[in-house]
């Protein structure tokens, strides 16, 4: 069987192949796969599959999917305007204007990643002030690591007196990183200083220095034979490095009780004395909280019972968590690390209408992200719980990224679906929002499009948030292209952010809708609850009826609505697609899961299984088998053109769904519906090289436009205006 680094190259390979028989004349149709029937019973009942050989990475499966690319990019590469589409996206993309994200300070040091087109992958950089970036320096550009552009950092941790910093790098999308640690002076790597696959694309990864910096705890996944080949990516475990010996002298600190599909999250107090971990039974959103300290010993805070979700040191020898317990939308309790025990917390913050999202605490406040349906707050308490109001923000946007910048003073990140992200620093005593110079900016002003938010009507009456984008001038005579996404998983609110590929659809006079759908978190763990295990469902019936708002106000009307989204939200693309075929125009479904009773099958779909449940379940399985897109395609029955795109390497999503999903829908279906598959060389979509990203993205606008009836308008860049 050929090596997953042999399959990445080849998968490299593949639409650079295609598009030189397309440009050719030669015109591939998309290969046959053969069914080869085989049946699994679950609890009594006999499921046929007749793909279940495009699970493999046999060469008969390579051969197959080269054939798939090769007929994508002959349909791809002949598309009306594509070449224009290309231009523009591309302008859009490499627009220079920088991102900053991932804010930490440590020390008087403040850190950042820093997204710069045209380089390929985010920076590492060191910032002397957020007033003045000509003071940044470069600390890690990986492509001096990987020429190529495929290696990219998955996170990365600085010593507390900010002198070091620890950082994961991995290749070609897998998220298997490597831990390496650079002096912050010099830039430098120190000698022999890697641990490897600290971080993963199922349990992902974490590390936490102690006060000395000269050692860190980190999440270690087995290694070599200490389980078998099926467990390597299971069974994460916390272990302490010393800085300069072997990484196989590592001390084991915690996690042999831990659950198969444990997933853990480290930080230490900004005194060093304390260190947390709070550890995650799979993706459903069941935490345990331990916390070490000077003692040397780690204790037991939480079960995954007690329902708290999340914690923070305070600076007044005070342990903050976040508890859903009685509370669905969230409640601050303040425990005392002198007494760590879960019975000496009390209640600081009670829940309320909003959605605690997450906190910061000050010396002398409590920060706190509210989430409002899909929108977001910044709140304000004293250490006493006392409310101090609101930290001004934009309107309808998103509010993240707390970081400390001494006394009360904080910096947070906002944007919106009109303006790009920028850094704020709110002066506490002056009560005063200053914006920094971390500021990016548009390639094009679309401050004018109009920000409509609406709620349409689910099955069972609930009421389905979404937020509409409309350029100015555009009339609602149910003629326009729209073009619909969502995701609704894993308690993760869809919120307001800024995407410079919407310019290219805002600019040709499209519309685009975002669903808040169930089984985010958009109004605390109830509304997630709803949208999970055997209640899934719901989050389908939720965006069927955002779709059906969207004709009814004659935004649109079926053939000339579009639908996207990715992982969980291909999932529901692919959902929408076998239950609603006649609803939609054209369907993008990216990195989707689609065959529900085989995914926990994959490393991370046994993560998942606390998310969607598990066919082992009687009553789960018969949720699963209700939905499940790929067990319910219909021979002969007309379904909306499709482009699917899947990750060679894709650590999150196998791309045998795809694969399973495109073979099921081309054999049942006639030559005039287009089913497409395009599978890229890299993982789930982290770590994509920016030049990979501007052709994706051109394959998708291409397509949308296609199949929606667009004829493409060409737009020439302009200089943007200056941010204020």
């Amino acid at each position: 069987m050929p090596s997953k680094i042999a399959l990445a190259s080849l998968a490299l390979l593949l639409p650079l192949t295609a598009s030189a028989a397309a440009k050719a004349g030669k015109a591939p149709k998309p290969p046959v796969a053969e069914k080869k029937p085989v049946v699994d019973t679950y609890h009594g009942t006999a499921v046929e599959d007749p793909y279940q050989w495009l699970e493999s990475n046999e060469p008969q499966v390579q051969e197959w999917t080269h054939g798939q690319n090769a007929y994508t990019r002959a349909v791809l590469d002949k598309l009306p305007g594509r070449d224009a589409i290309r231009q523009r996206i591309g302008e859009l993309f490499t627009w220079q204007s920088p991102a900053y994200f991932g804010l930490m300070k440590a020390g008087d040091t403040l850190f950042a990643l820093k997204s710069q087109p045209p380089r390929q992958q985010p920076l590492l950089v060191v910032l002397g002030s957020v007033e003045d970036v000509a003071s940044e320096r470069i600390l890690l550009d990986p492509m001096e690591v990987d020429p190529s552009g495929h290696t990219s950092i998955d996170f990365y941790e600085p010593t507390l007196d900010g002198q070091k910093v620890a950082v994961s790098l991995s290749k070609n999308g897998t998220e298997s990183g490597d831990v390496s640690v650079y002096d912050v002076a010099t830039g430098k790597p120190l000698a022999d200083e890697v641990v490897p696959r600290v971080n993963g694309g199922t349990a992902g990864g974490s590390l936490a220095w102690s006060a000395d910096g000269k050692g860190y705890f980190y999440t270690r996944y087995p290694r070599g034979t200490e389980r078998s080949g099926e467990d390597l990516n299971f069974f994460q475990q916390v272990y302490f490095h010393r800085l300069g010996t072997p990484t196989e002298k590592d001390s084991y600190a915690l996690g042999k009780d831990f659950p198969r599909i444990a997933m853990t999250q480290l930080e230490t107090s900004q005194d060093g004395q304390f260190t947390t971990a709070l550890v995650a039974n799979g993706d459903g959103g069941e935490y345990a909280l331990y916390l070490f300290s000077a003692s040397g010993q780690w204790t037991q805070i939480s079960r995954f019972e007690d329902k708290v979700v999340g914690g923070r040191f305070g600076q007044d020898g005070a342990l903050y968590l976040l508890s859903i317990q009685d509370a669905p939308r969230g409640k601050v309790l303040r425990l005392p690390l002198a007494t760590p025990s879960l019975d000496k917390a009390s209640v600081l913050v009670p829940e309320g209408q909003a959605t605690l999202q997450g906190f910061l605490p000050t010396p002398g406040r409590l920060y706190i992200v509210e989430q409002l349906g899909g929108p977001s707050q910044l709140r304000m308490v004293d250490l006493k719980g006392q409310p101090l109001g609101l930290v001004p923000t934009l309107p309808v946007s998103s509010v993240g990224g707390l970081v400390r910048q001494g006394g009360d003073d904080i910096l947070f990140a906002n944007s919106s679906n009109v303006q790009p992200s920028a850094w704020y620093r709110y002066a506490a005593q002056e009560g005063k929002v200053l914006k920094t110079a971390l500021v990016q900016t548009s390639p094009k002003d679309i401050s004018g499009t109009e920000v409509i938010r609406d709620e349409a009507v689910s099955k069972d009456g609930t009421r389905i948030p979404l937020t509409i984008l409309k350029p100015q001038g555009v009339k609602l005579n149910g003629n326009n292209p729209t073009l619909l996404t969502g995701y609704g998983g894993f308690n993760v609110p869809t919120t307001p952010g800024f995407n410079k590929a919407s310019i290219a659809w805002l600019e040709q006079g499209g519309i685009i809708a975002i669903a808040n759908l169930r089984g985010g978190s958009e109004f605390g763990e109830e509304w997630h609850a709803n949208g999970a295990l055997t209640k899934k469902q719901n989050v389908f019936d939720d965006f069927y009826a955002c779709a059906k708002l969207l004709v009814e106000k004659k935004y649109t009307q079926p053939k000339k609505l579009g639908i996207q989204g990715g992982s969980n939200g291909g999932l529901l693309m692919g959902a929408e697609l076998i239950q609603h075929p006649e609803m939609f125009g054209a369907v993008v479904a990216r990195v989707g899961i689609y065959d529900m009773l085989r995914s926990e099958r994959t490393p991370n779909g046994q993560f998942n299984s606390t998310e969607f449940g598990s066919v082992k379940d009687p009553e789960q399985f018969k949720a699963l088998y209700a939905y499940s897109p790929y067990h319910h395609v219909e021979e002969g029955k007309k379904y909306p053109p499709v482009l699917f795109t899947a990750g060679a390497n894709d650590p999150r999503v196998d791309p045998f769904h795809s694969r399973k999903m495109v073979a099921r829908l081309q054999a049942a279906t006639d030559n005039k519906s287009r089913i497409l598959l395009r599978t890229a060389g890299g993982g789930h979509g982290g770590g994509t090289p920016l030049s990979e990203r501007i052709e994706e993205m051109t394959d998708v606008y291409a397509f949308l436009f296609n199949e929606l009836g667009v004829k493409y308008h060409p737009v020439k860049q302009v200089a943007a205006p200056k941010a204020k």
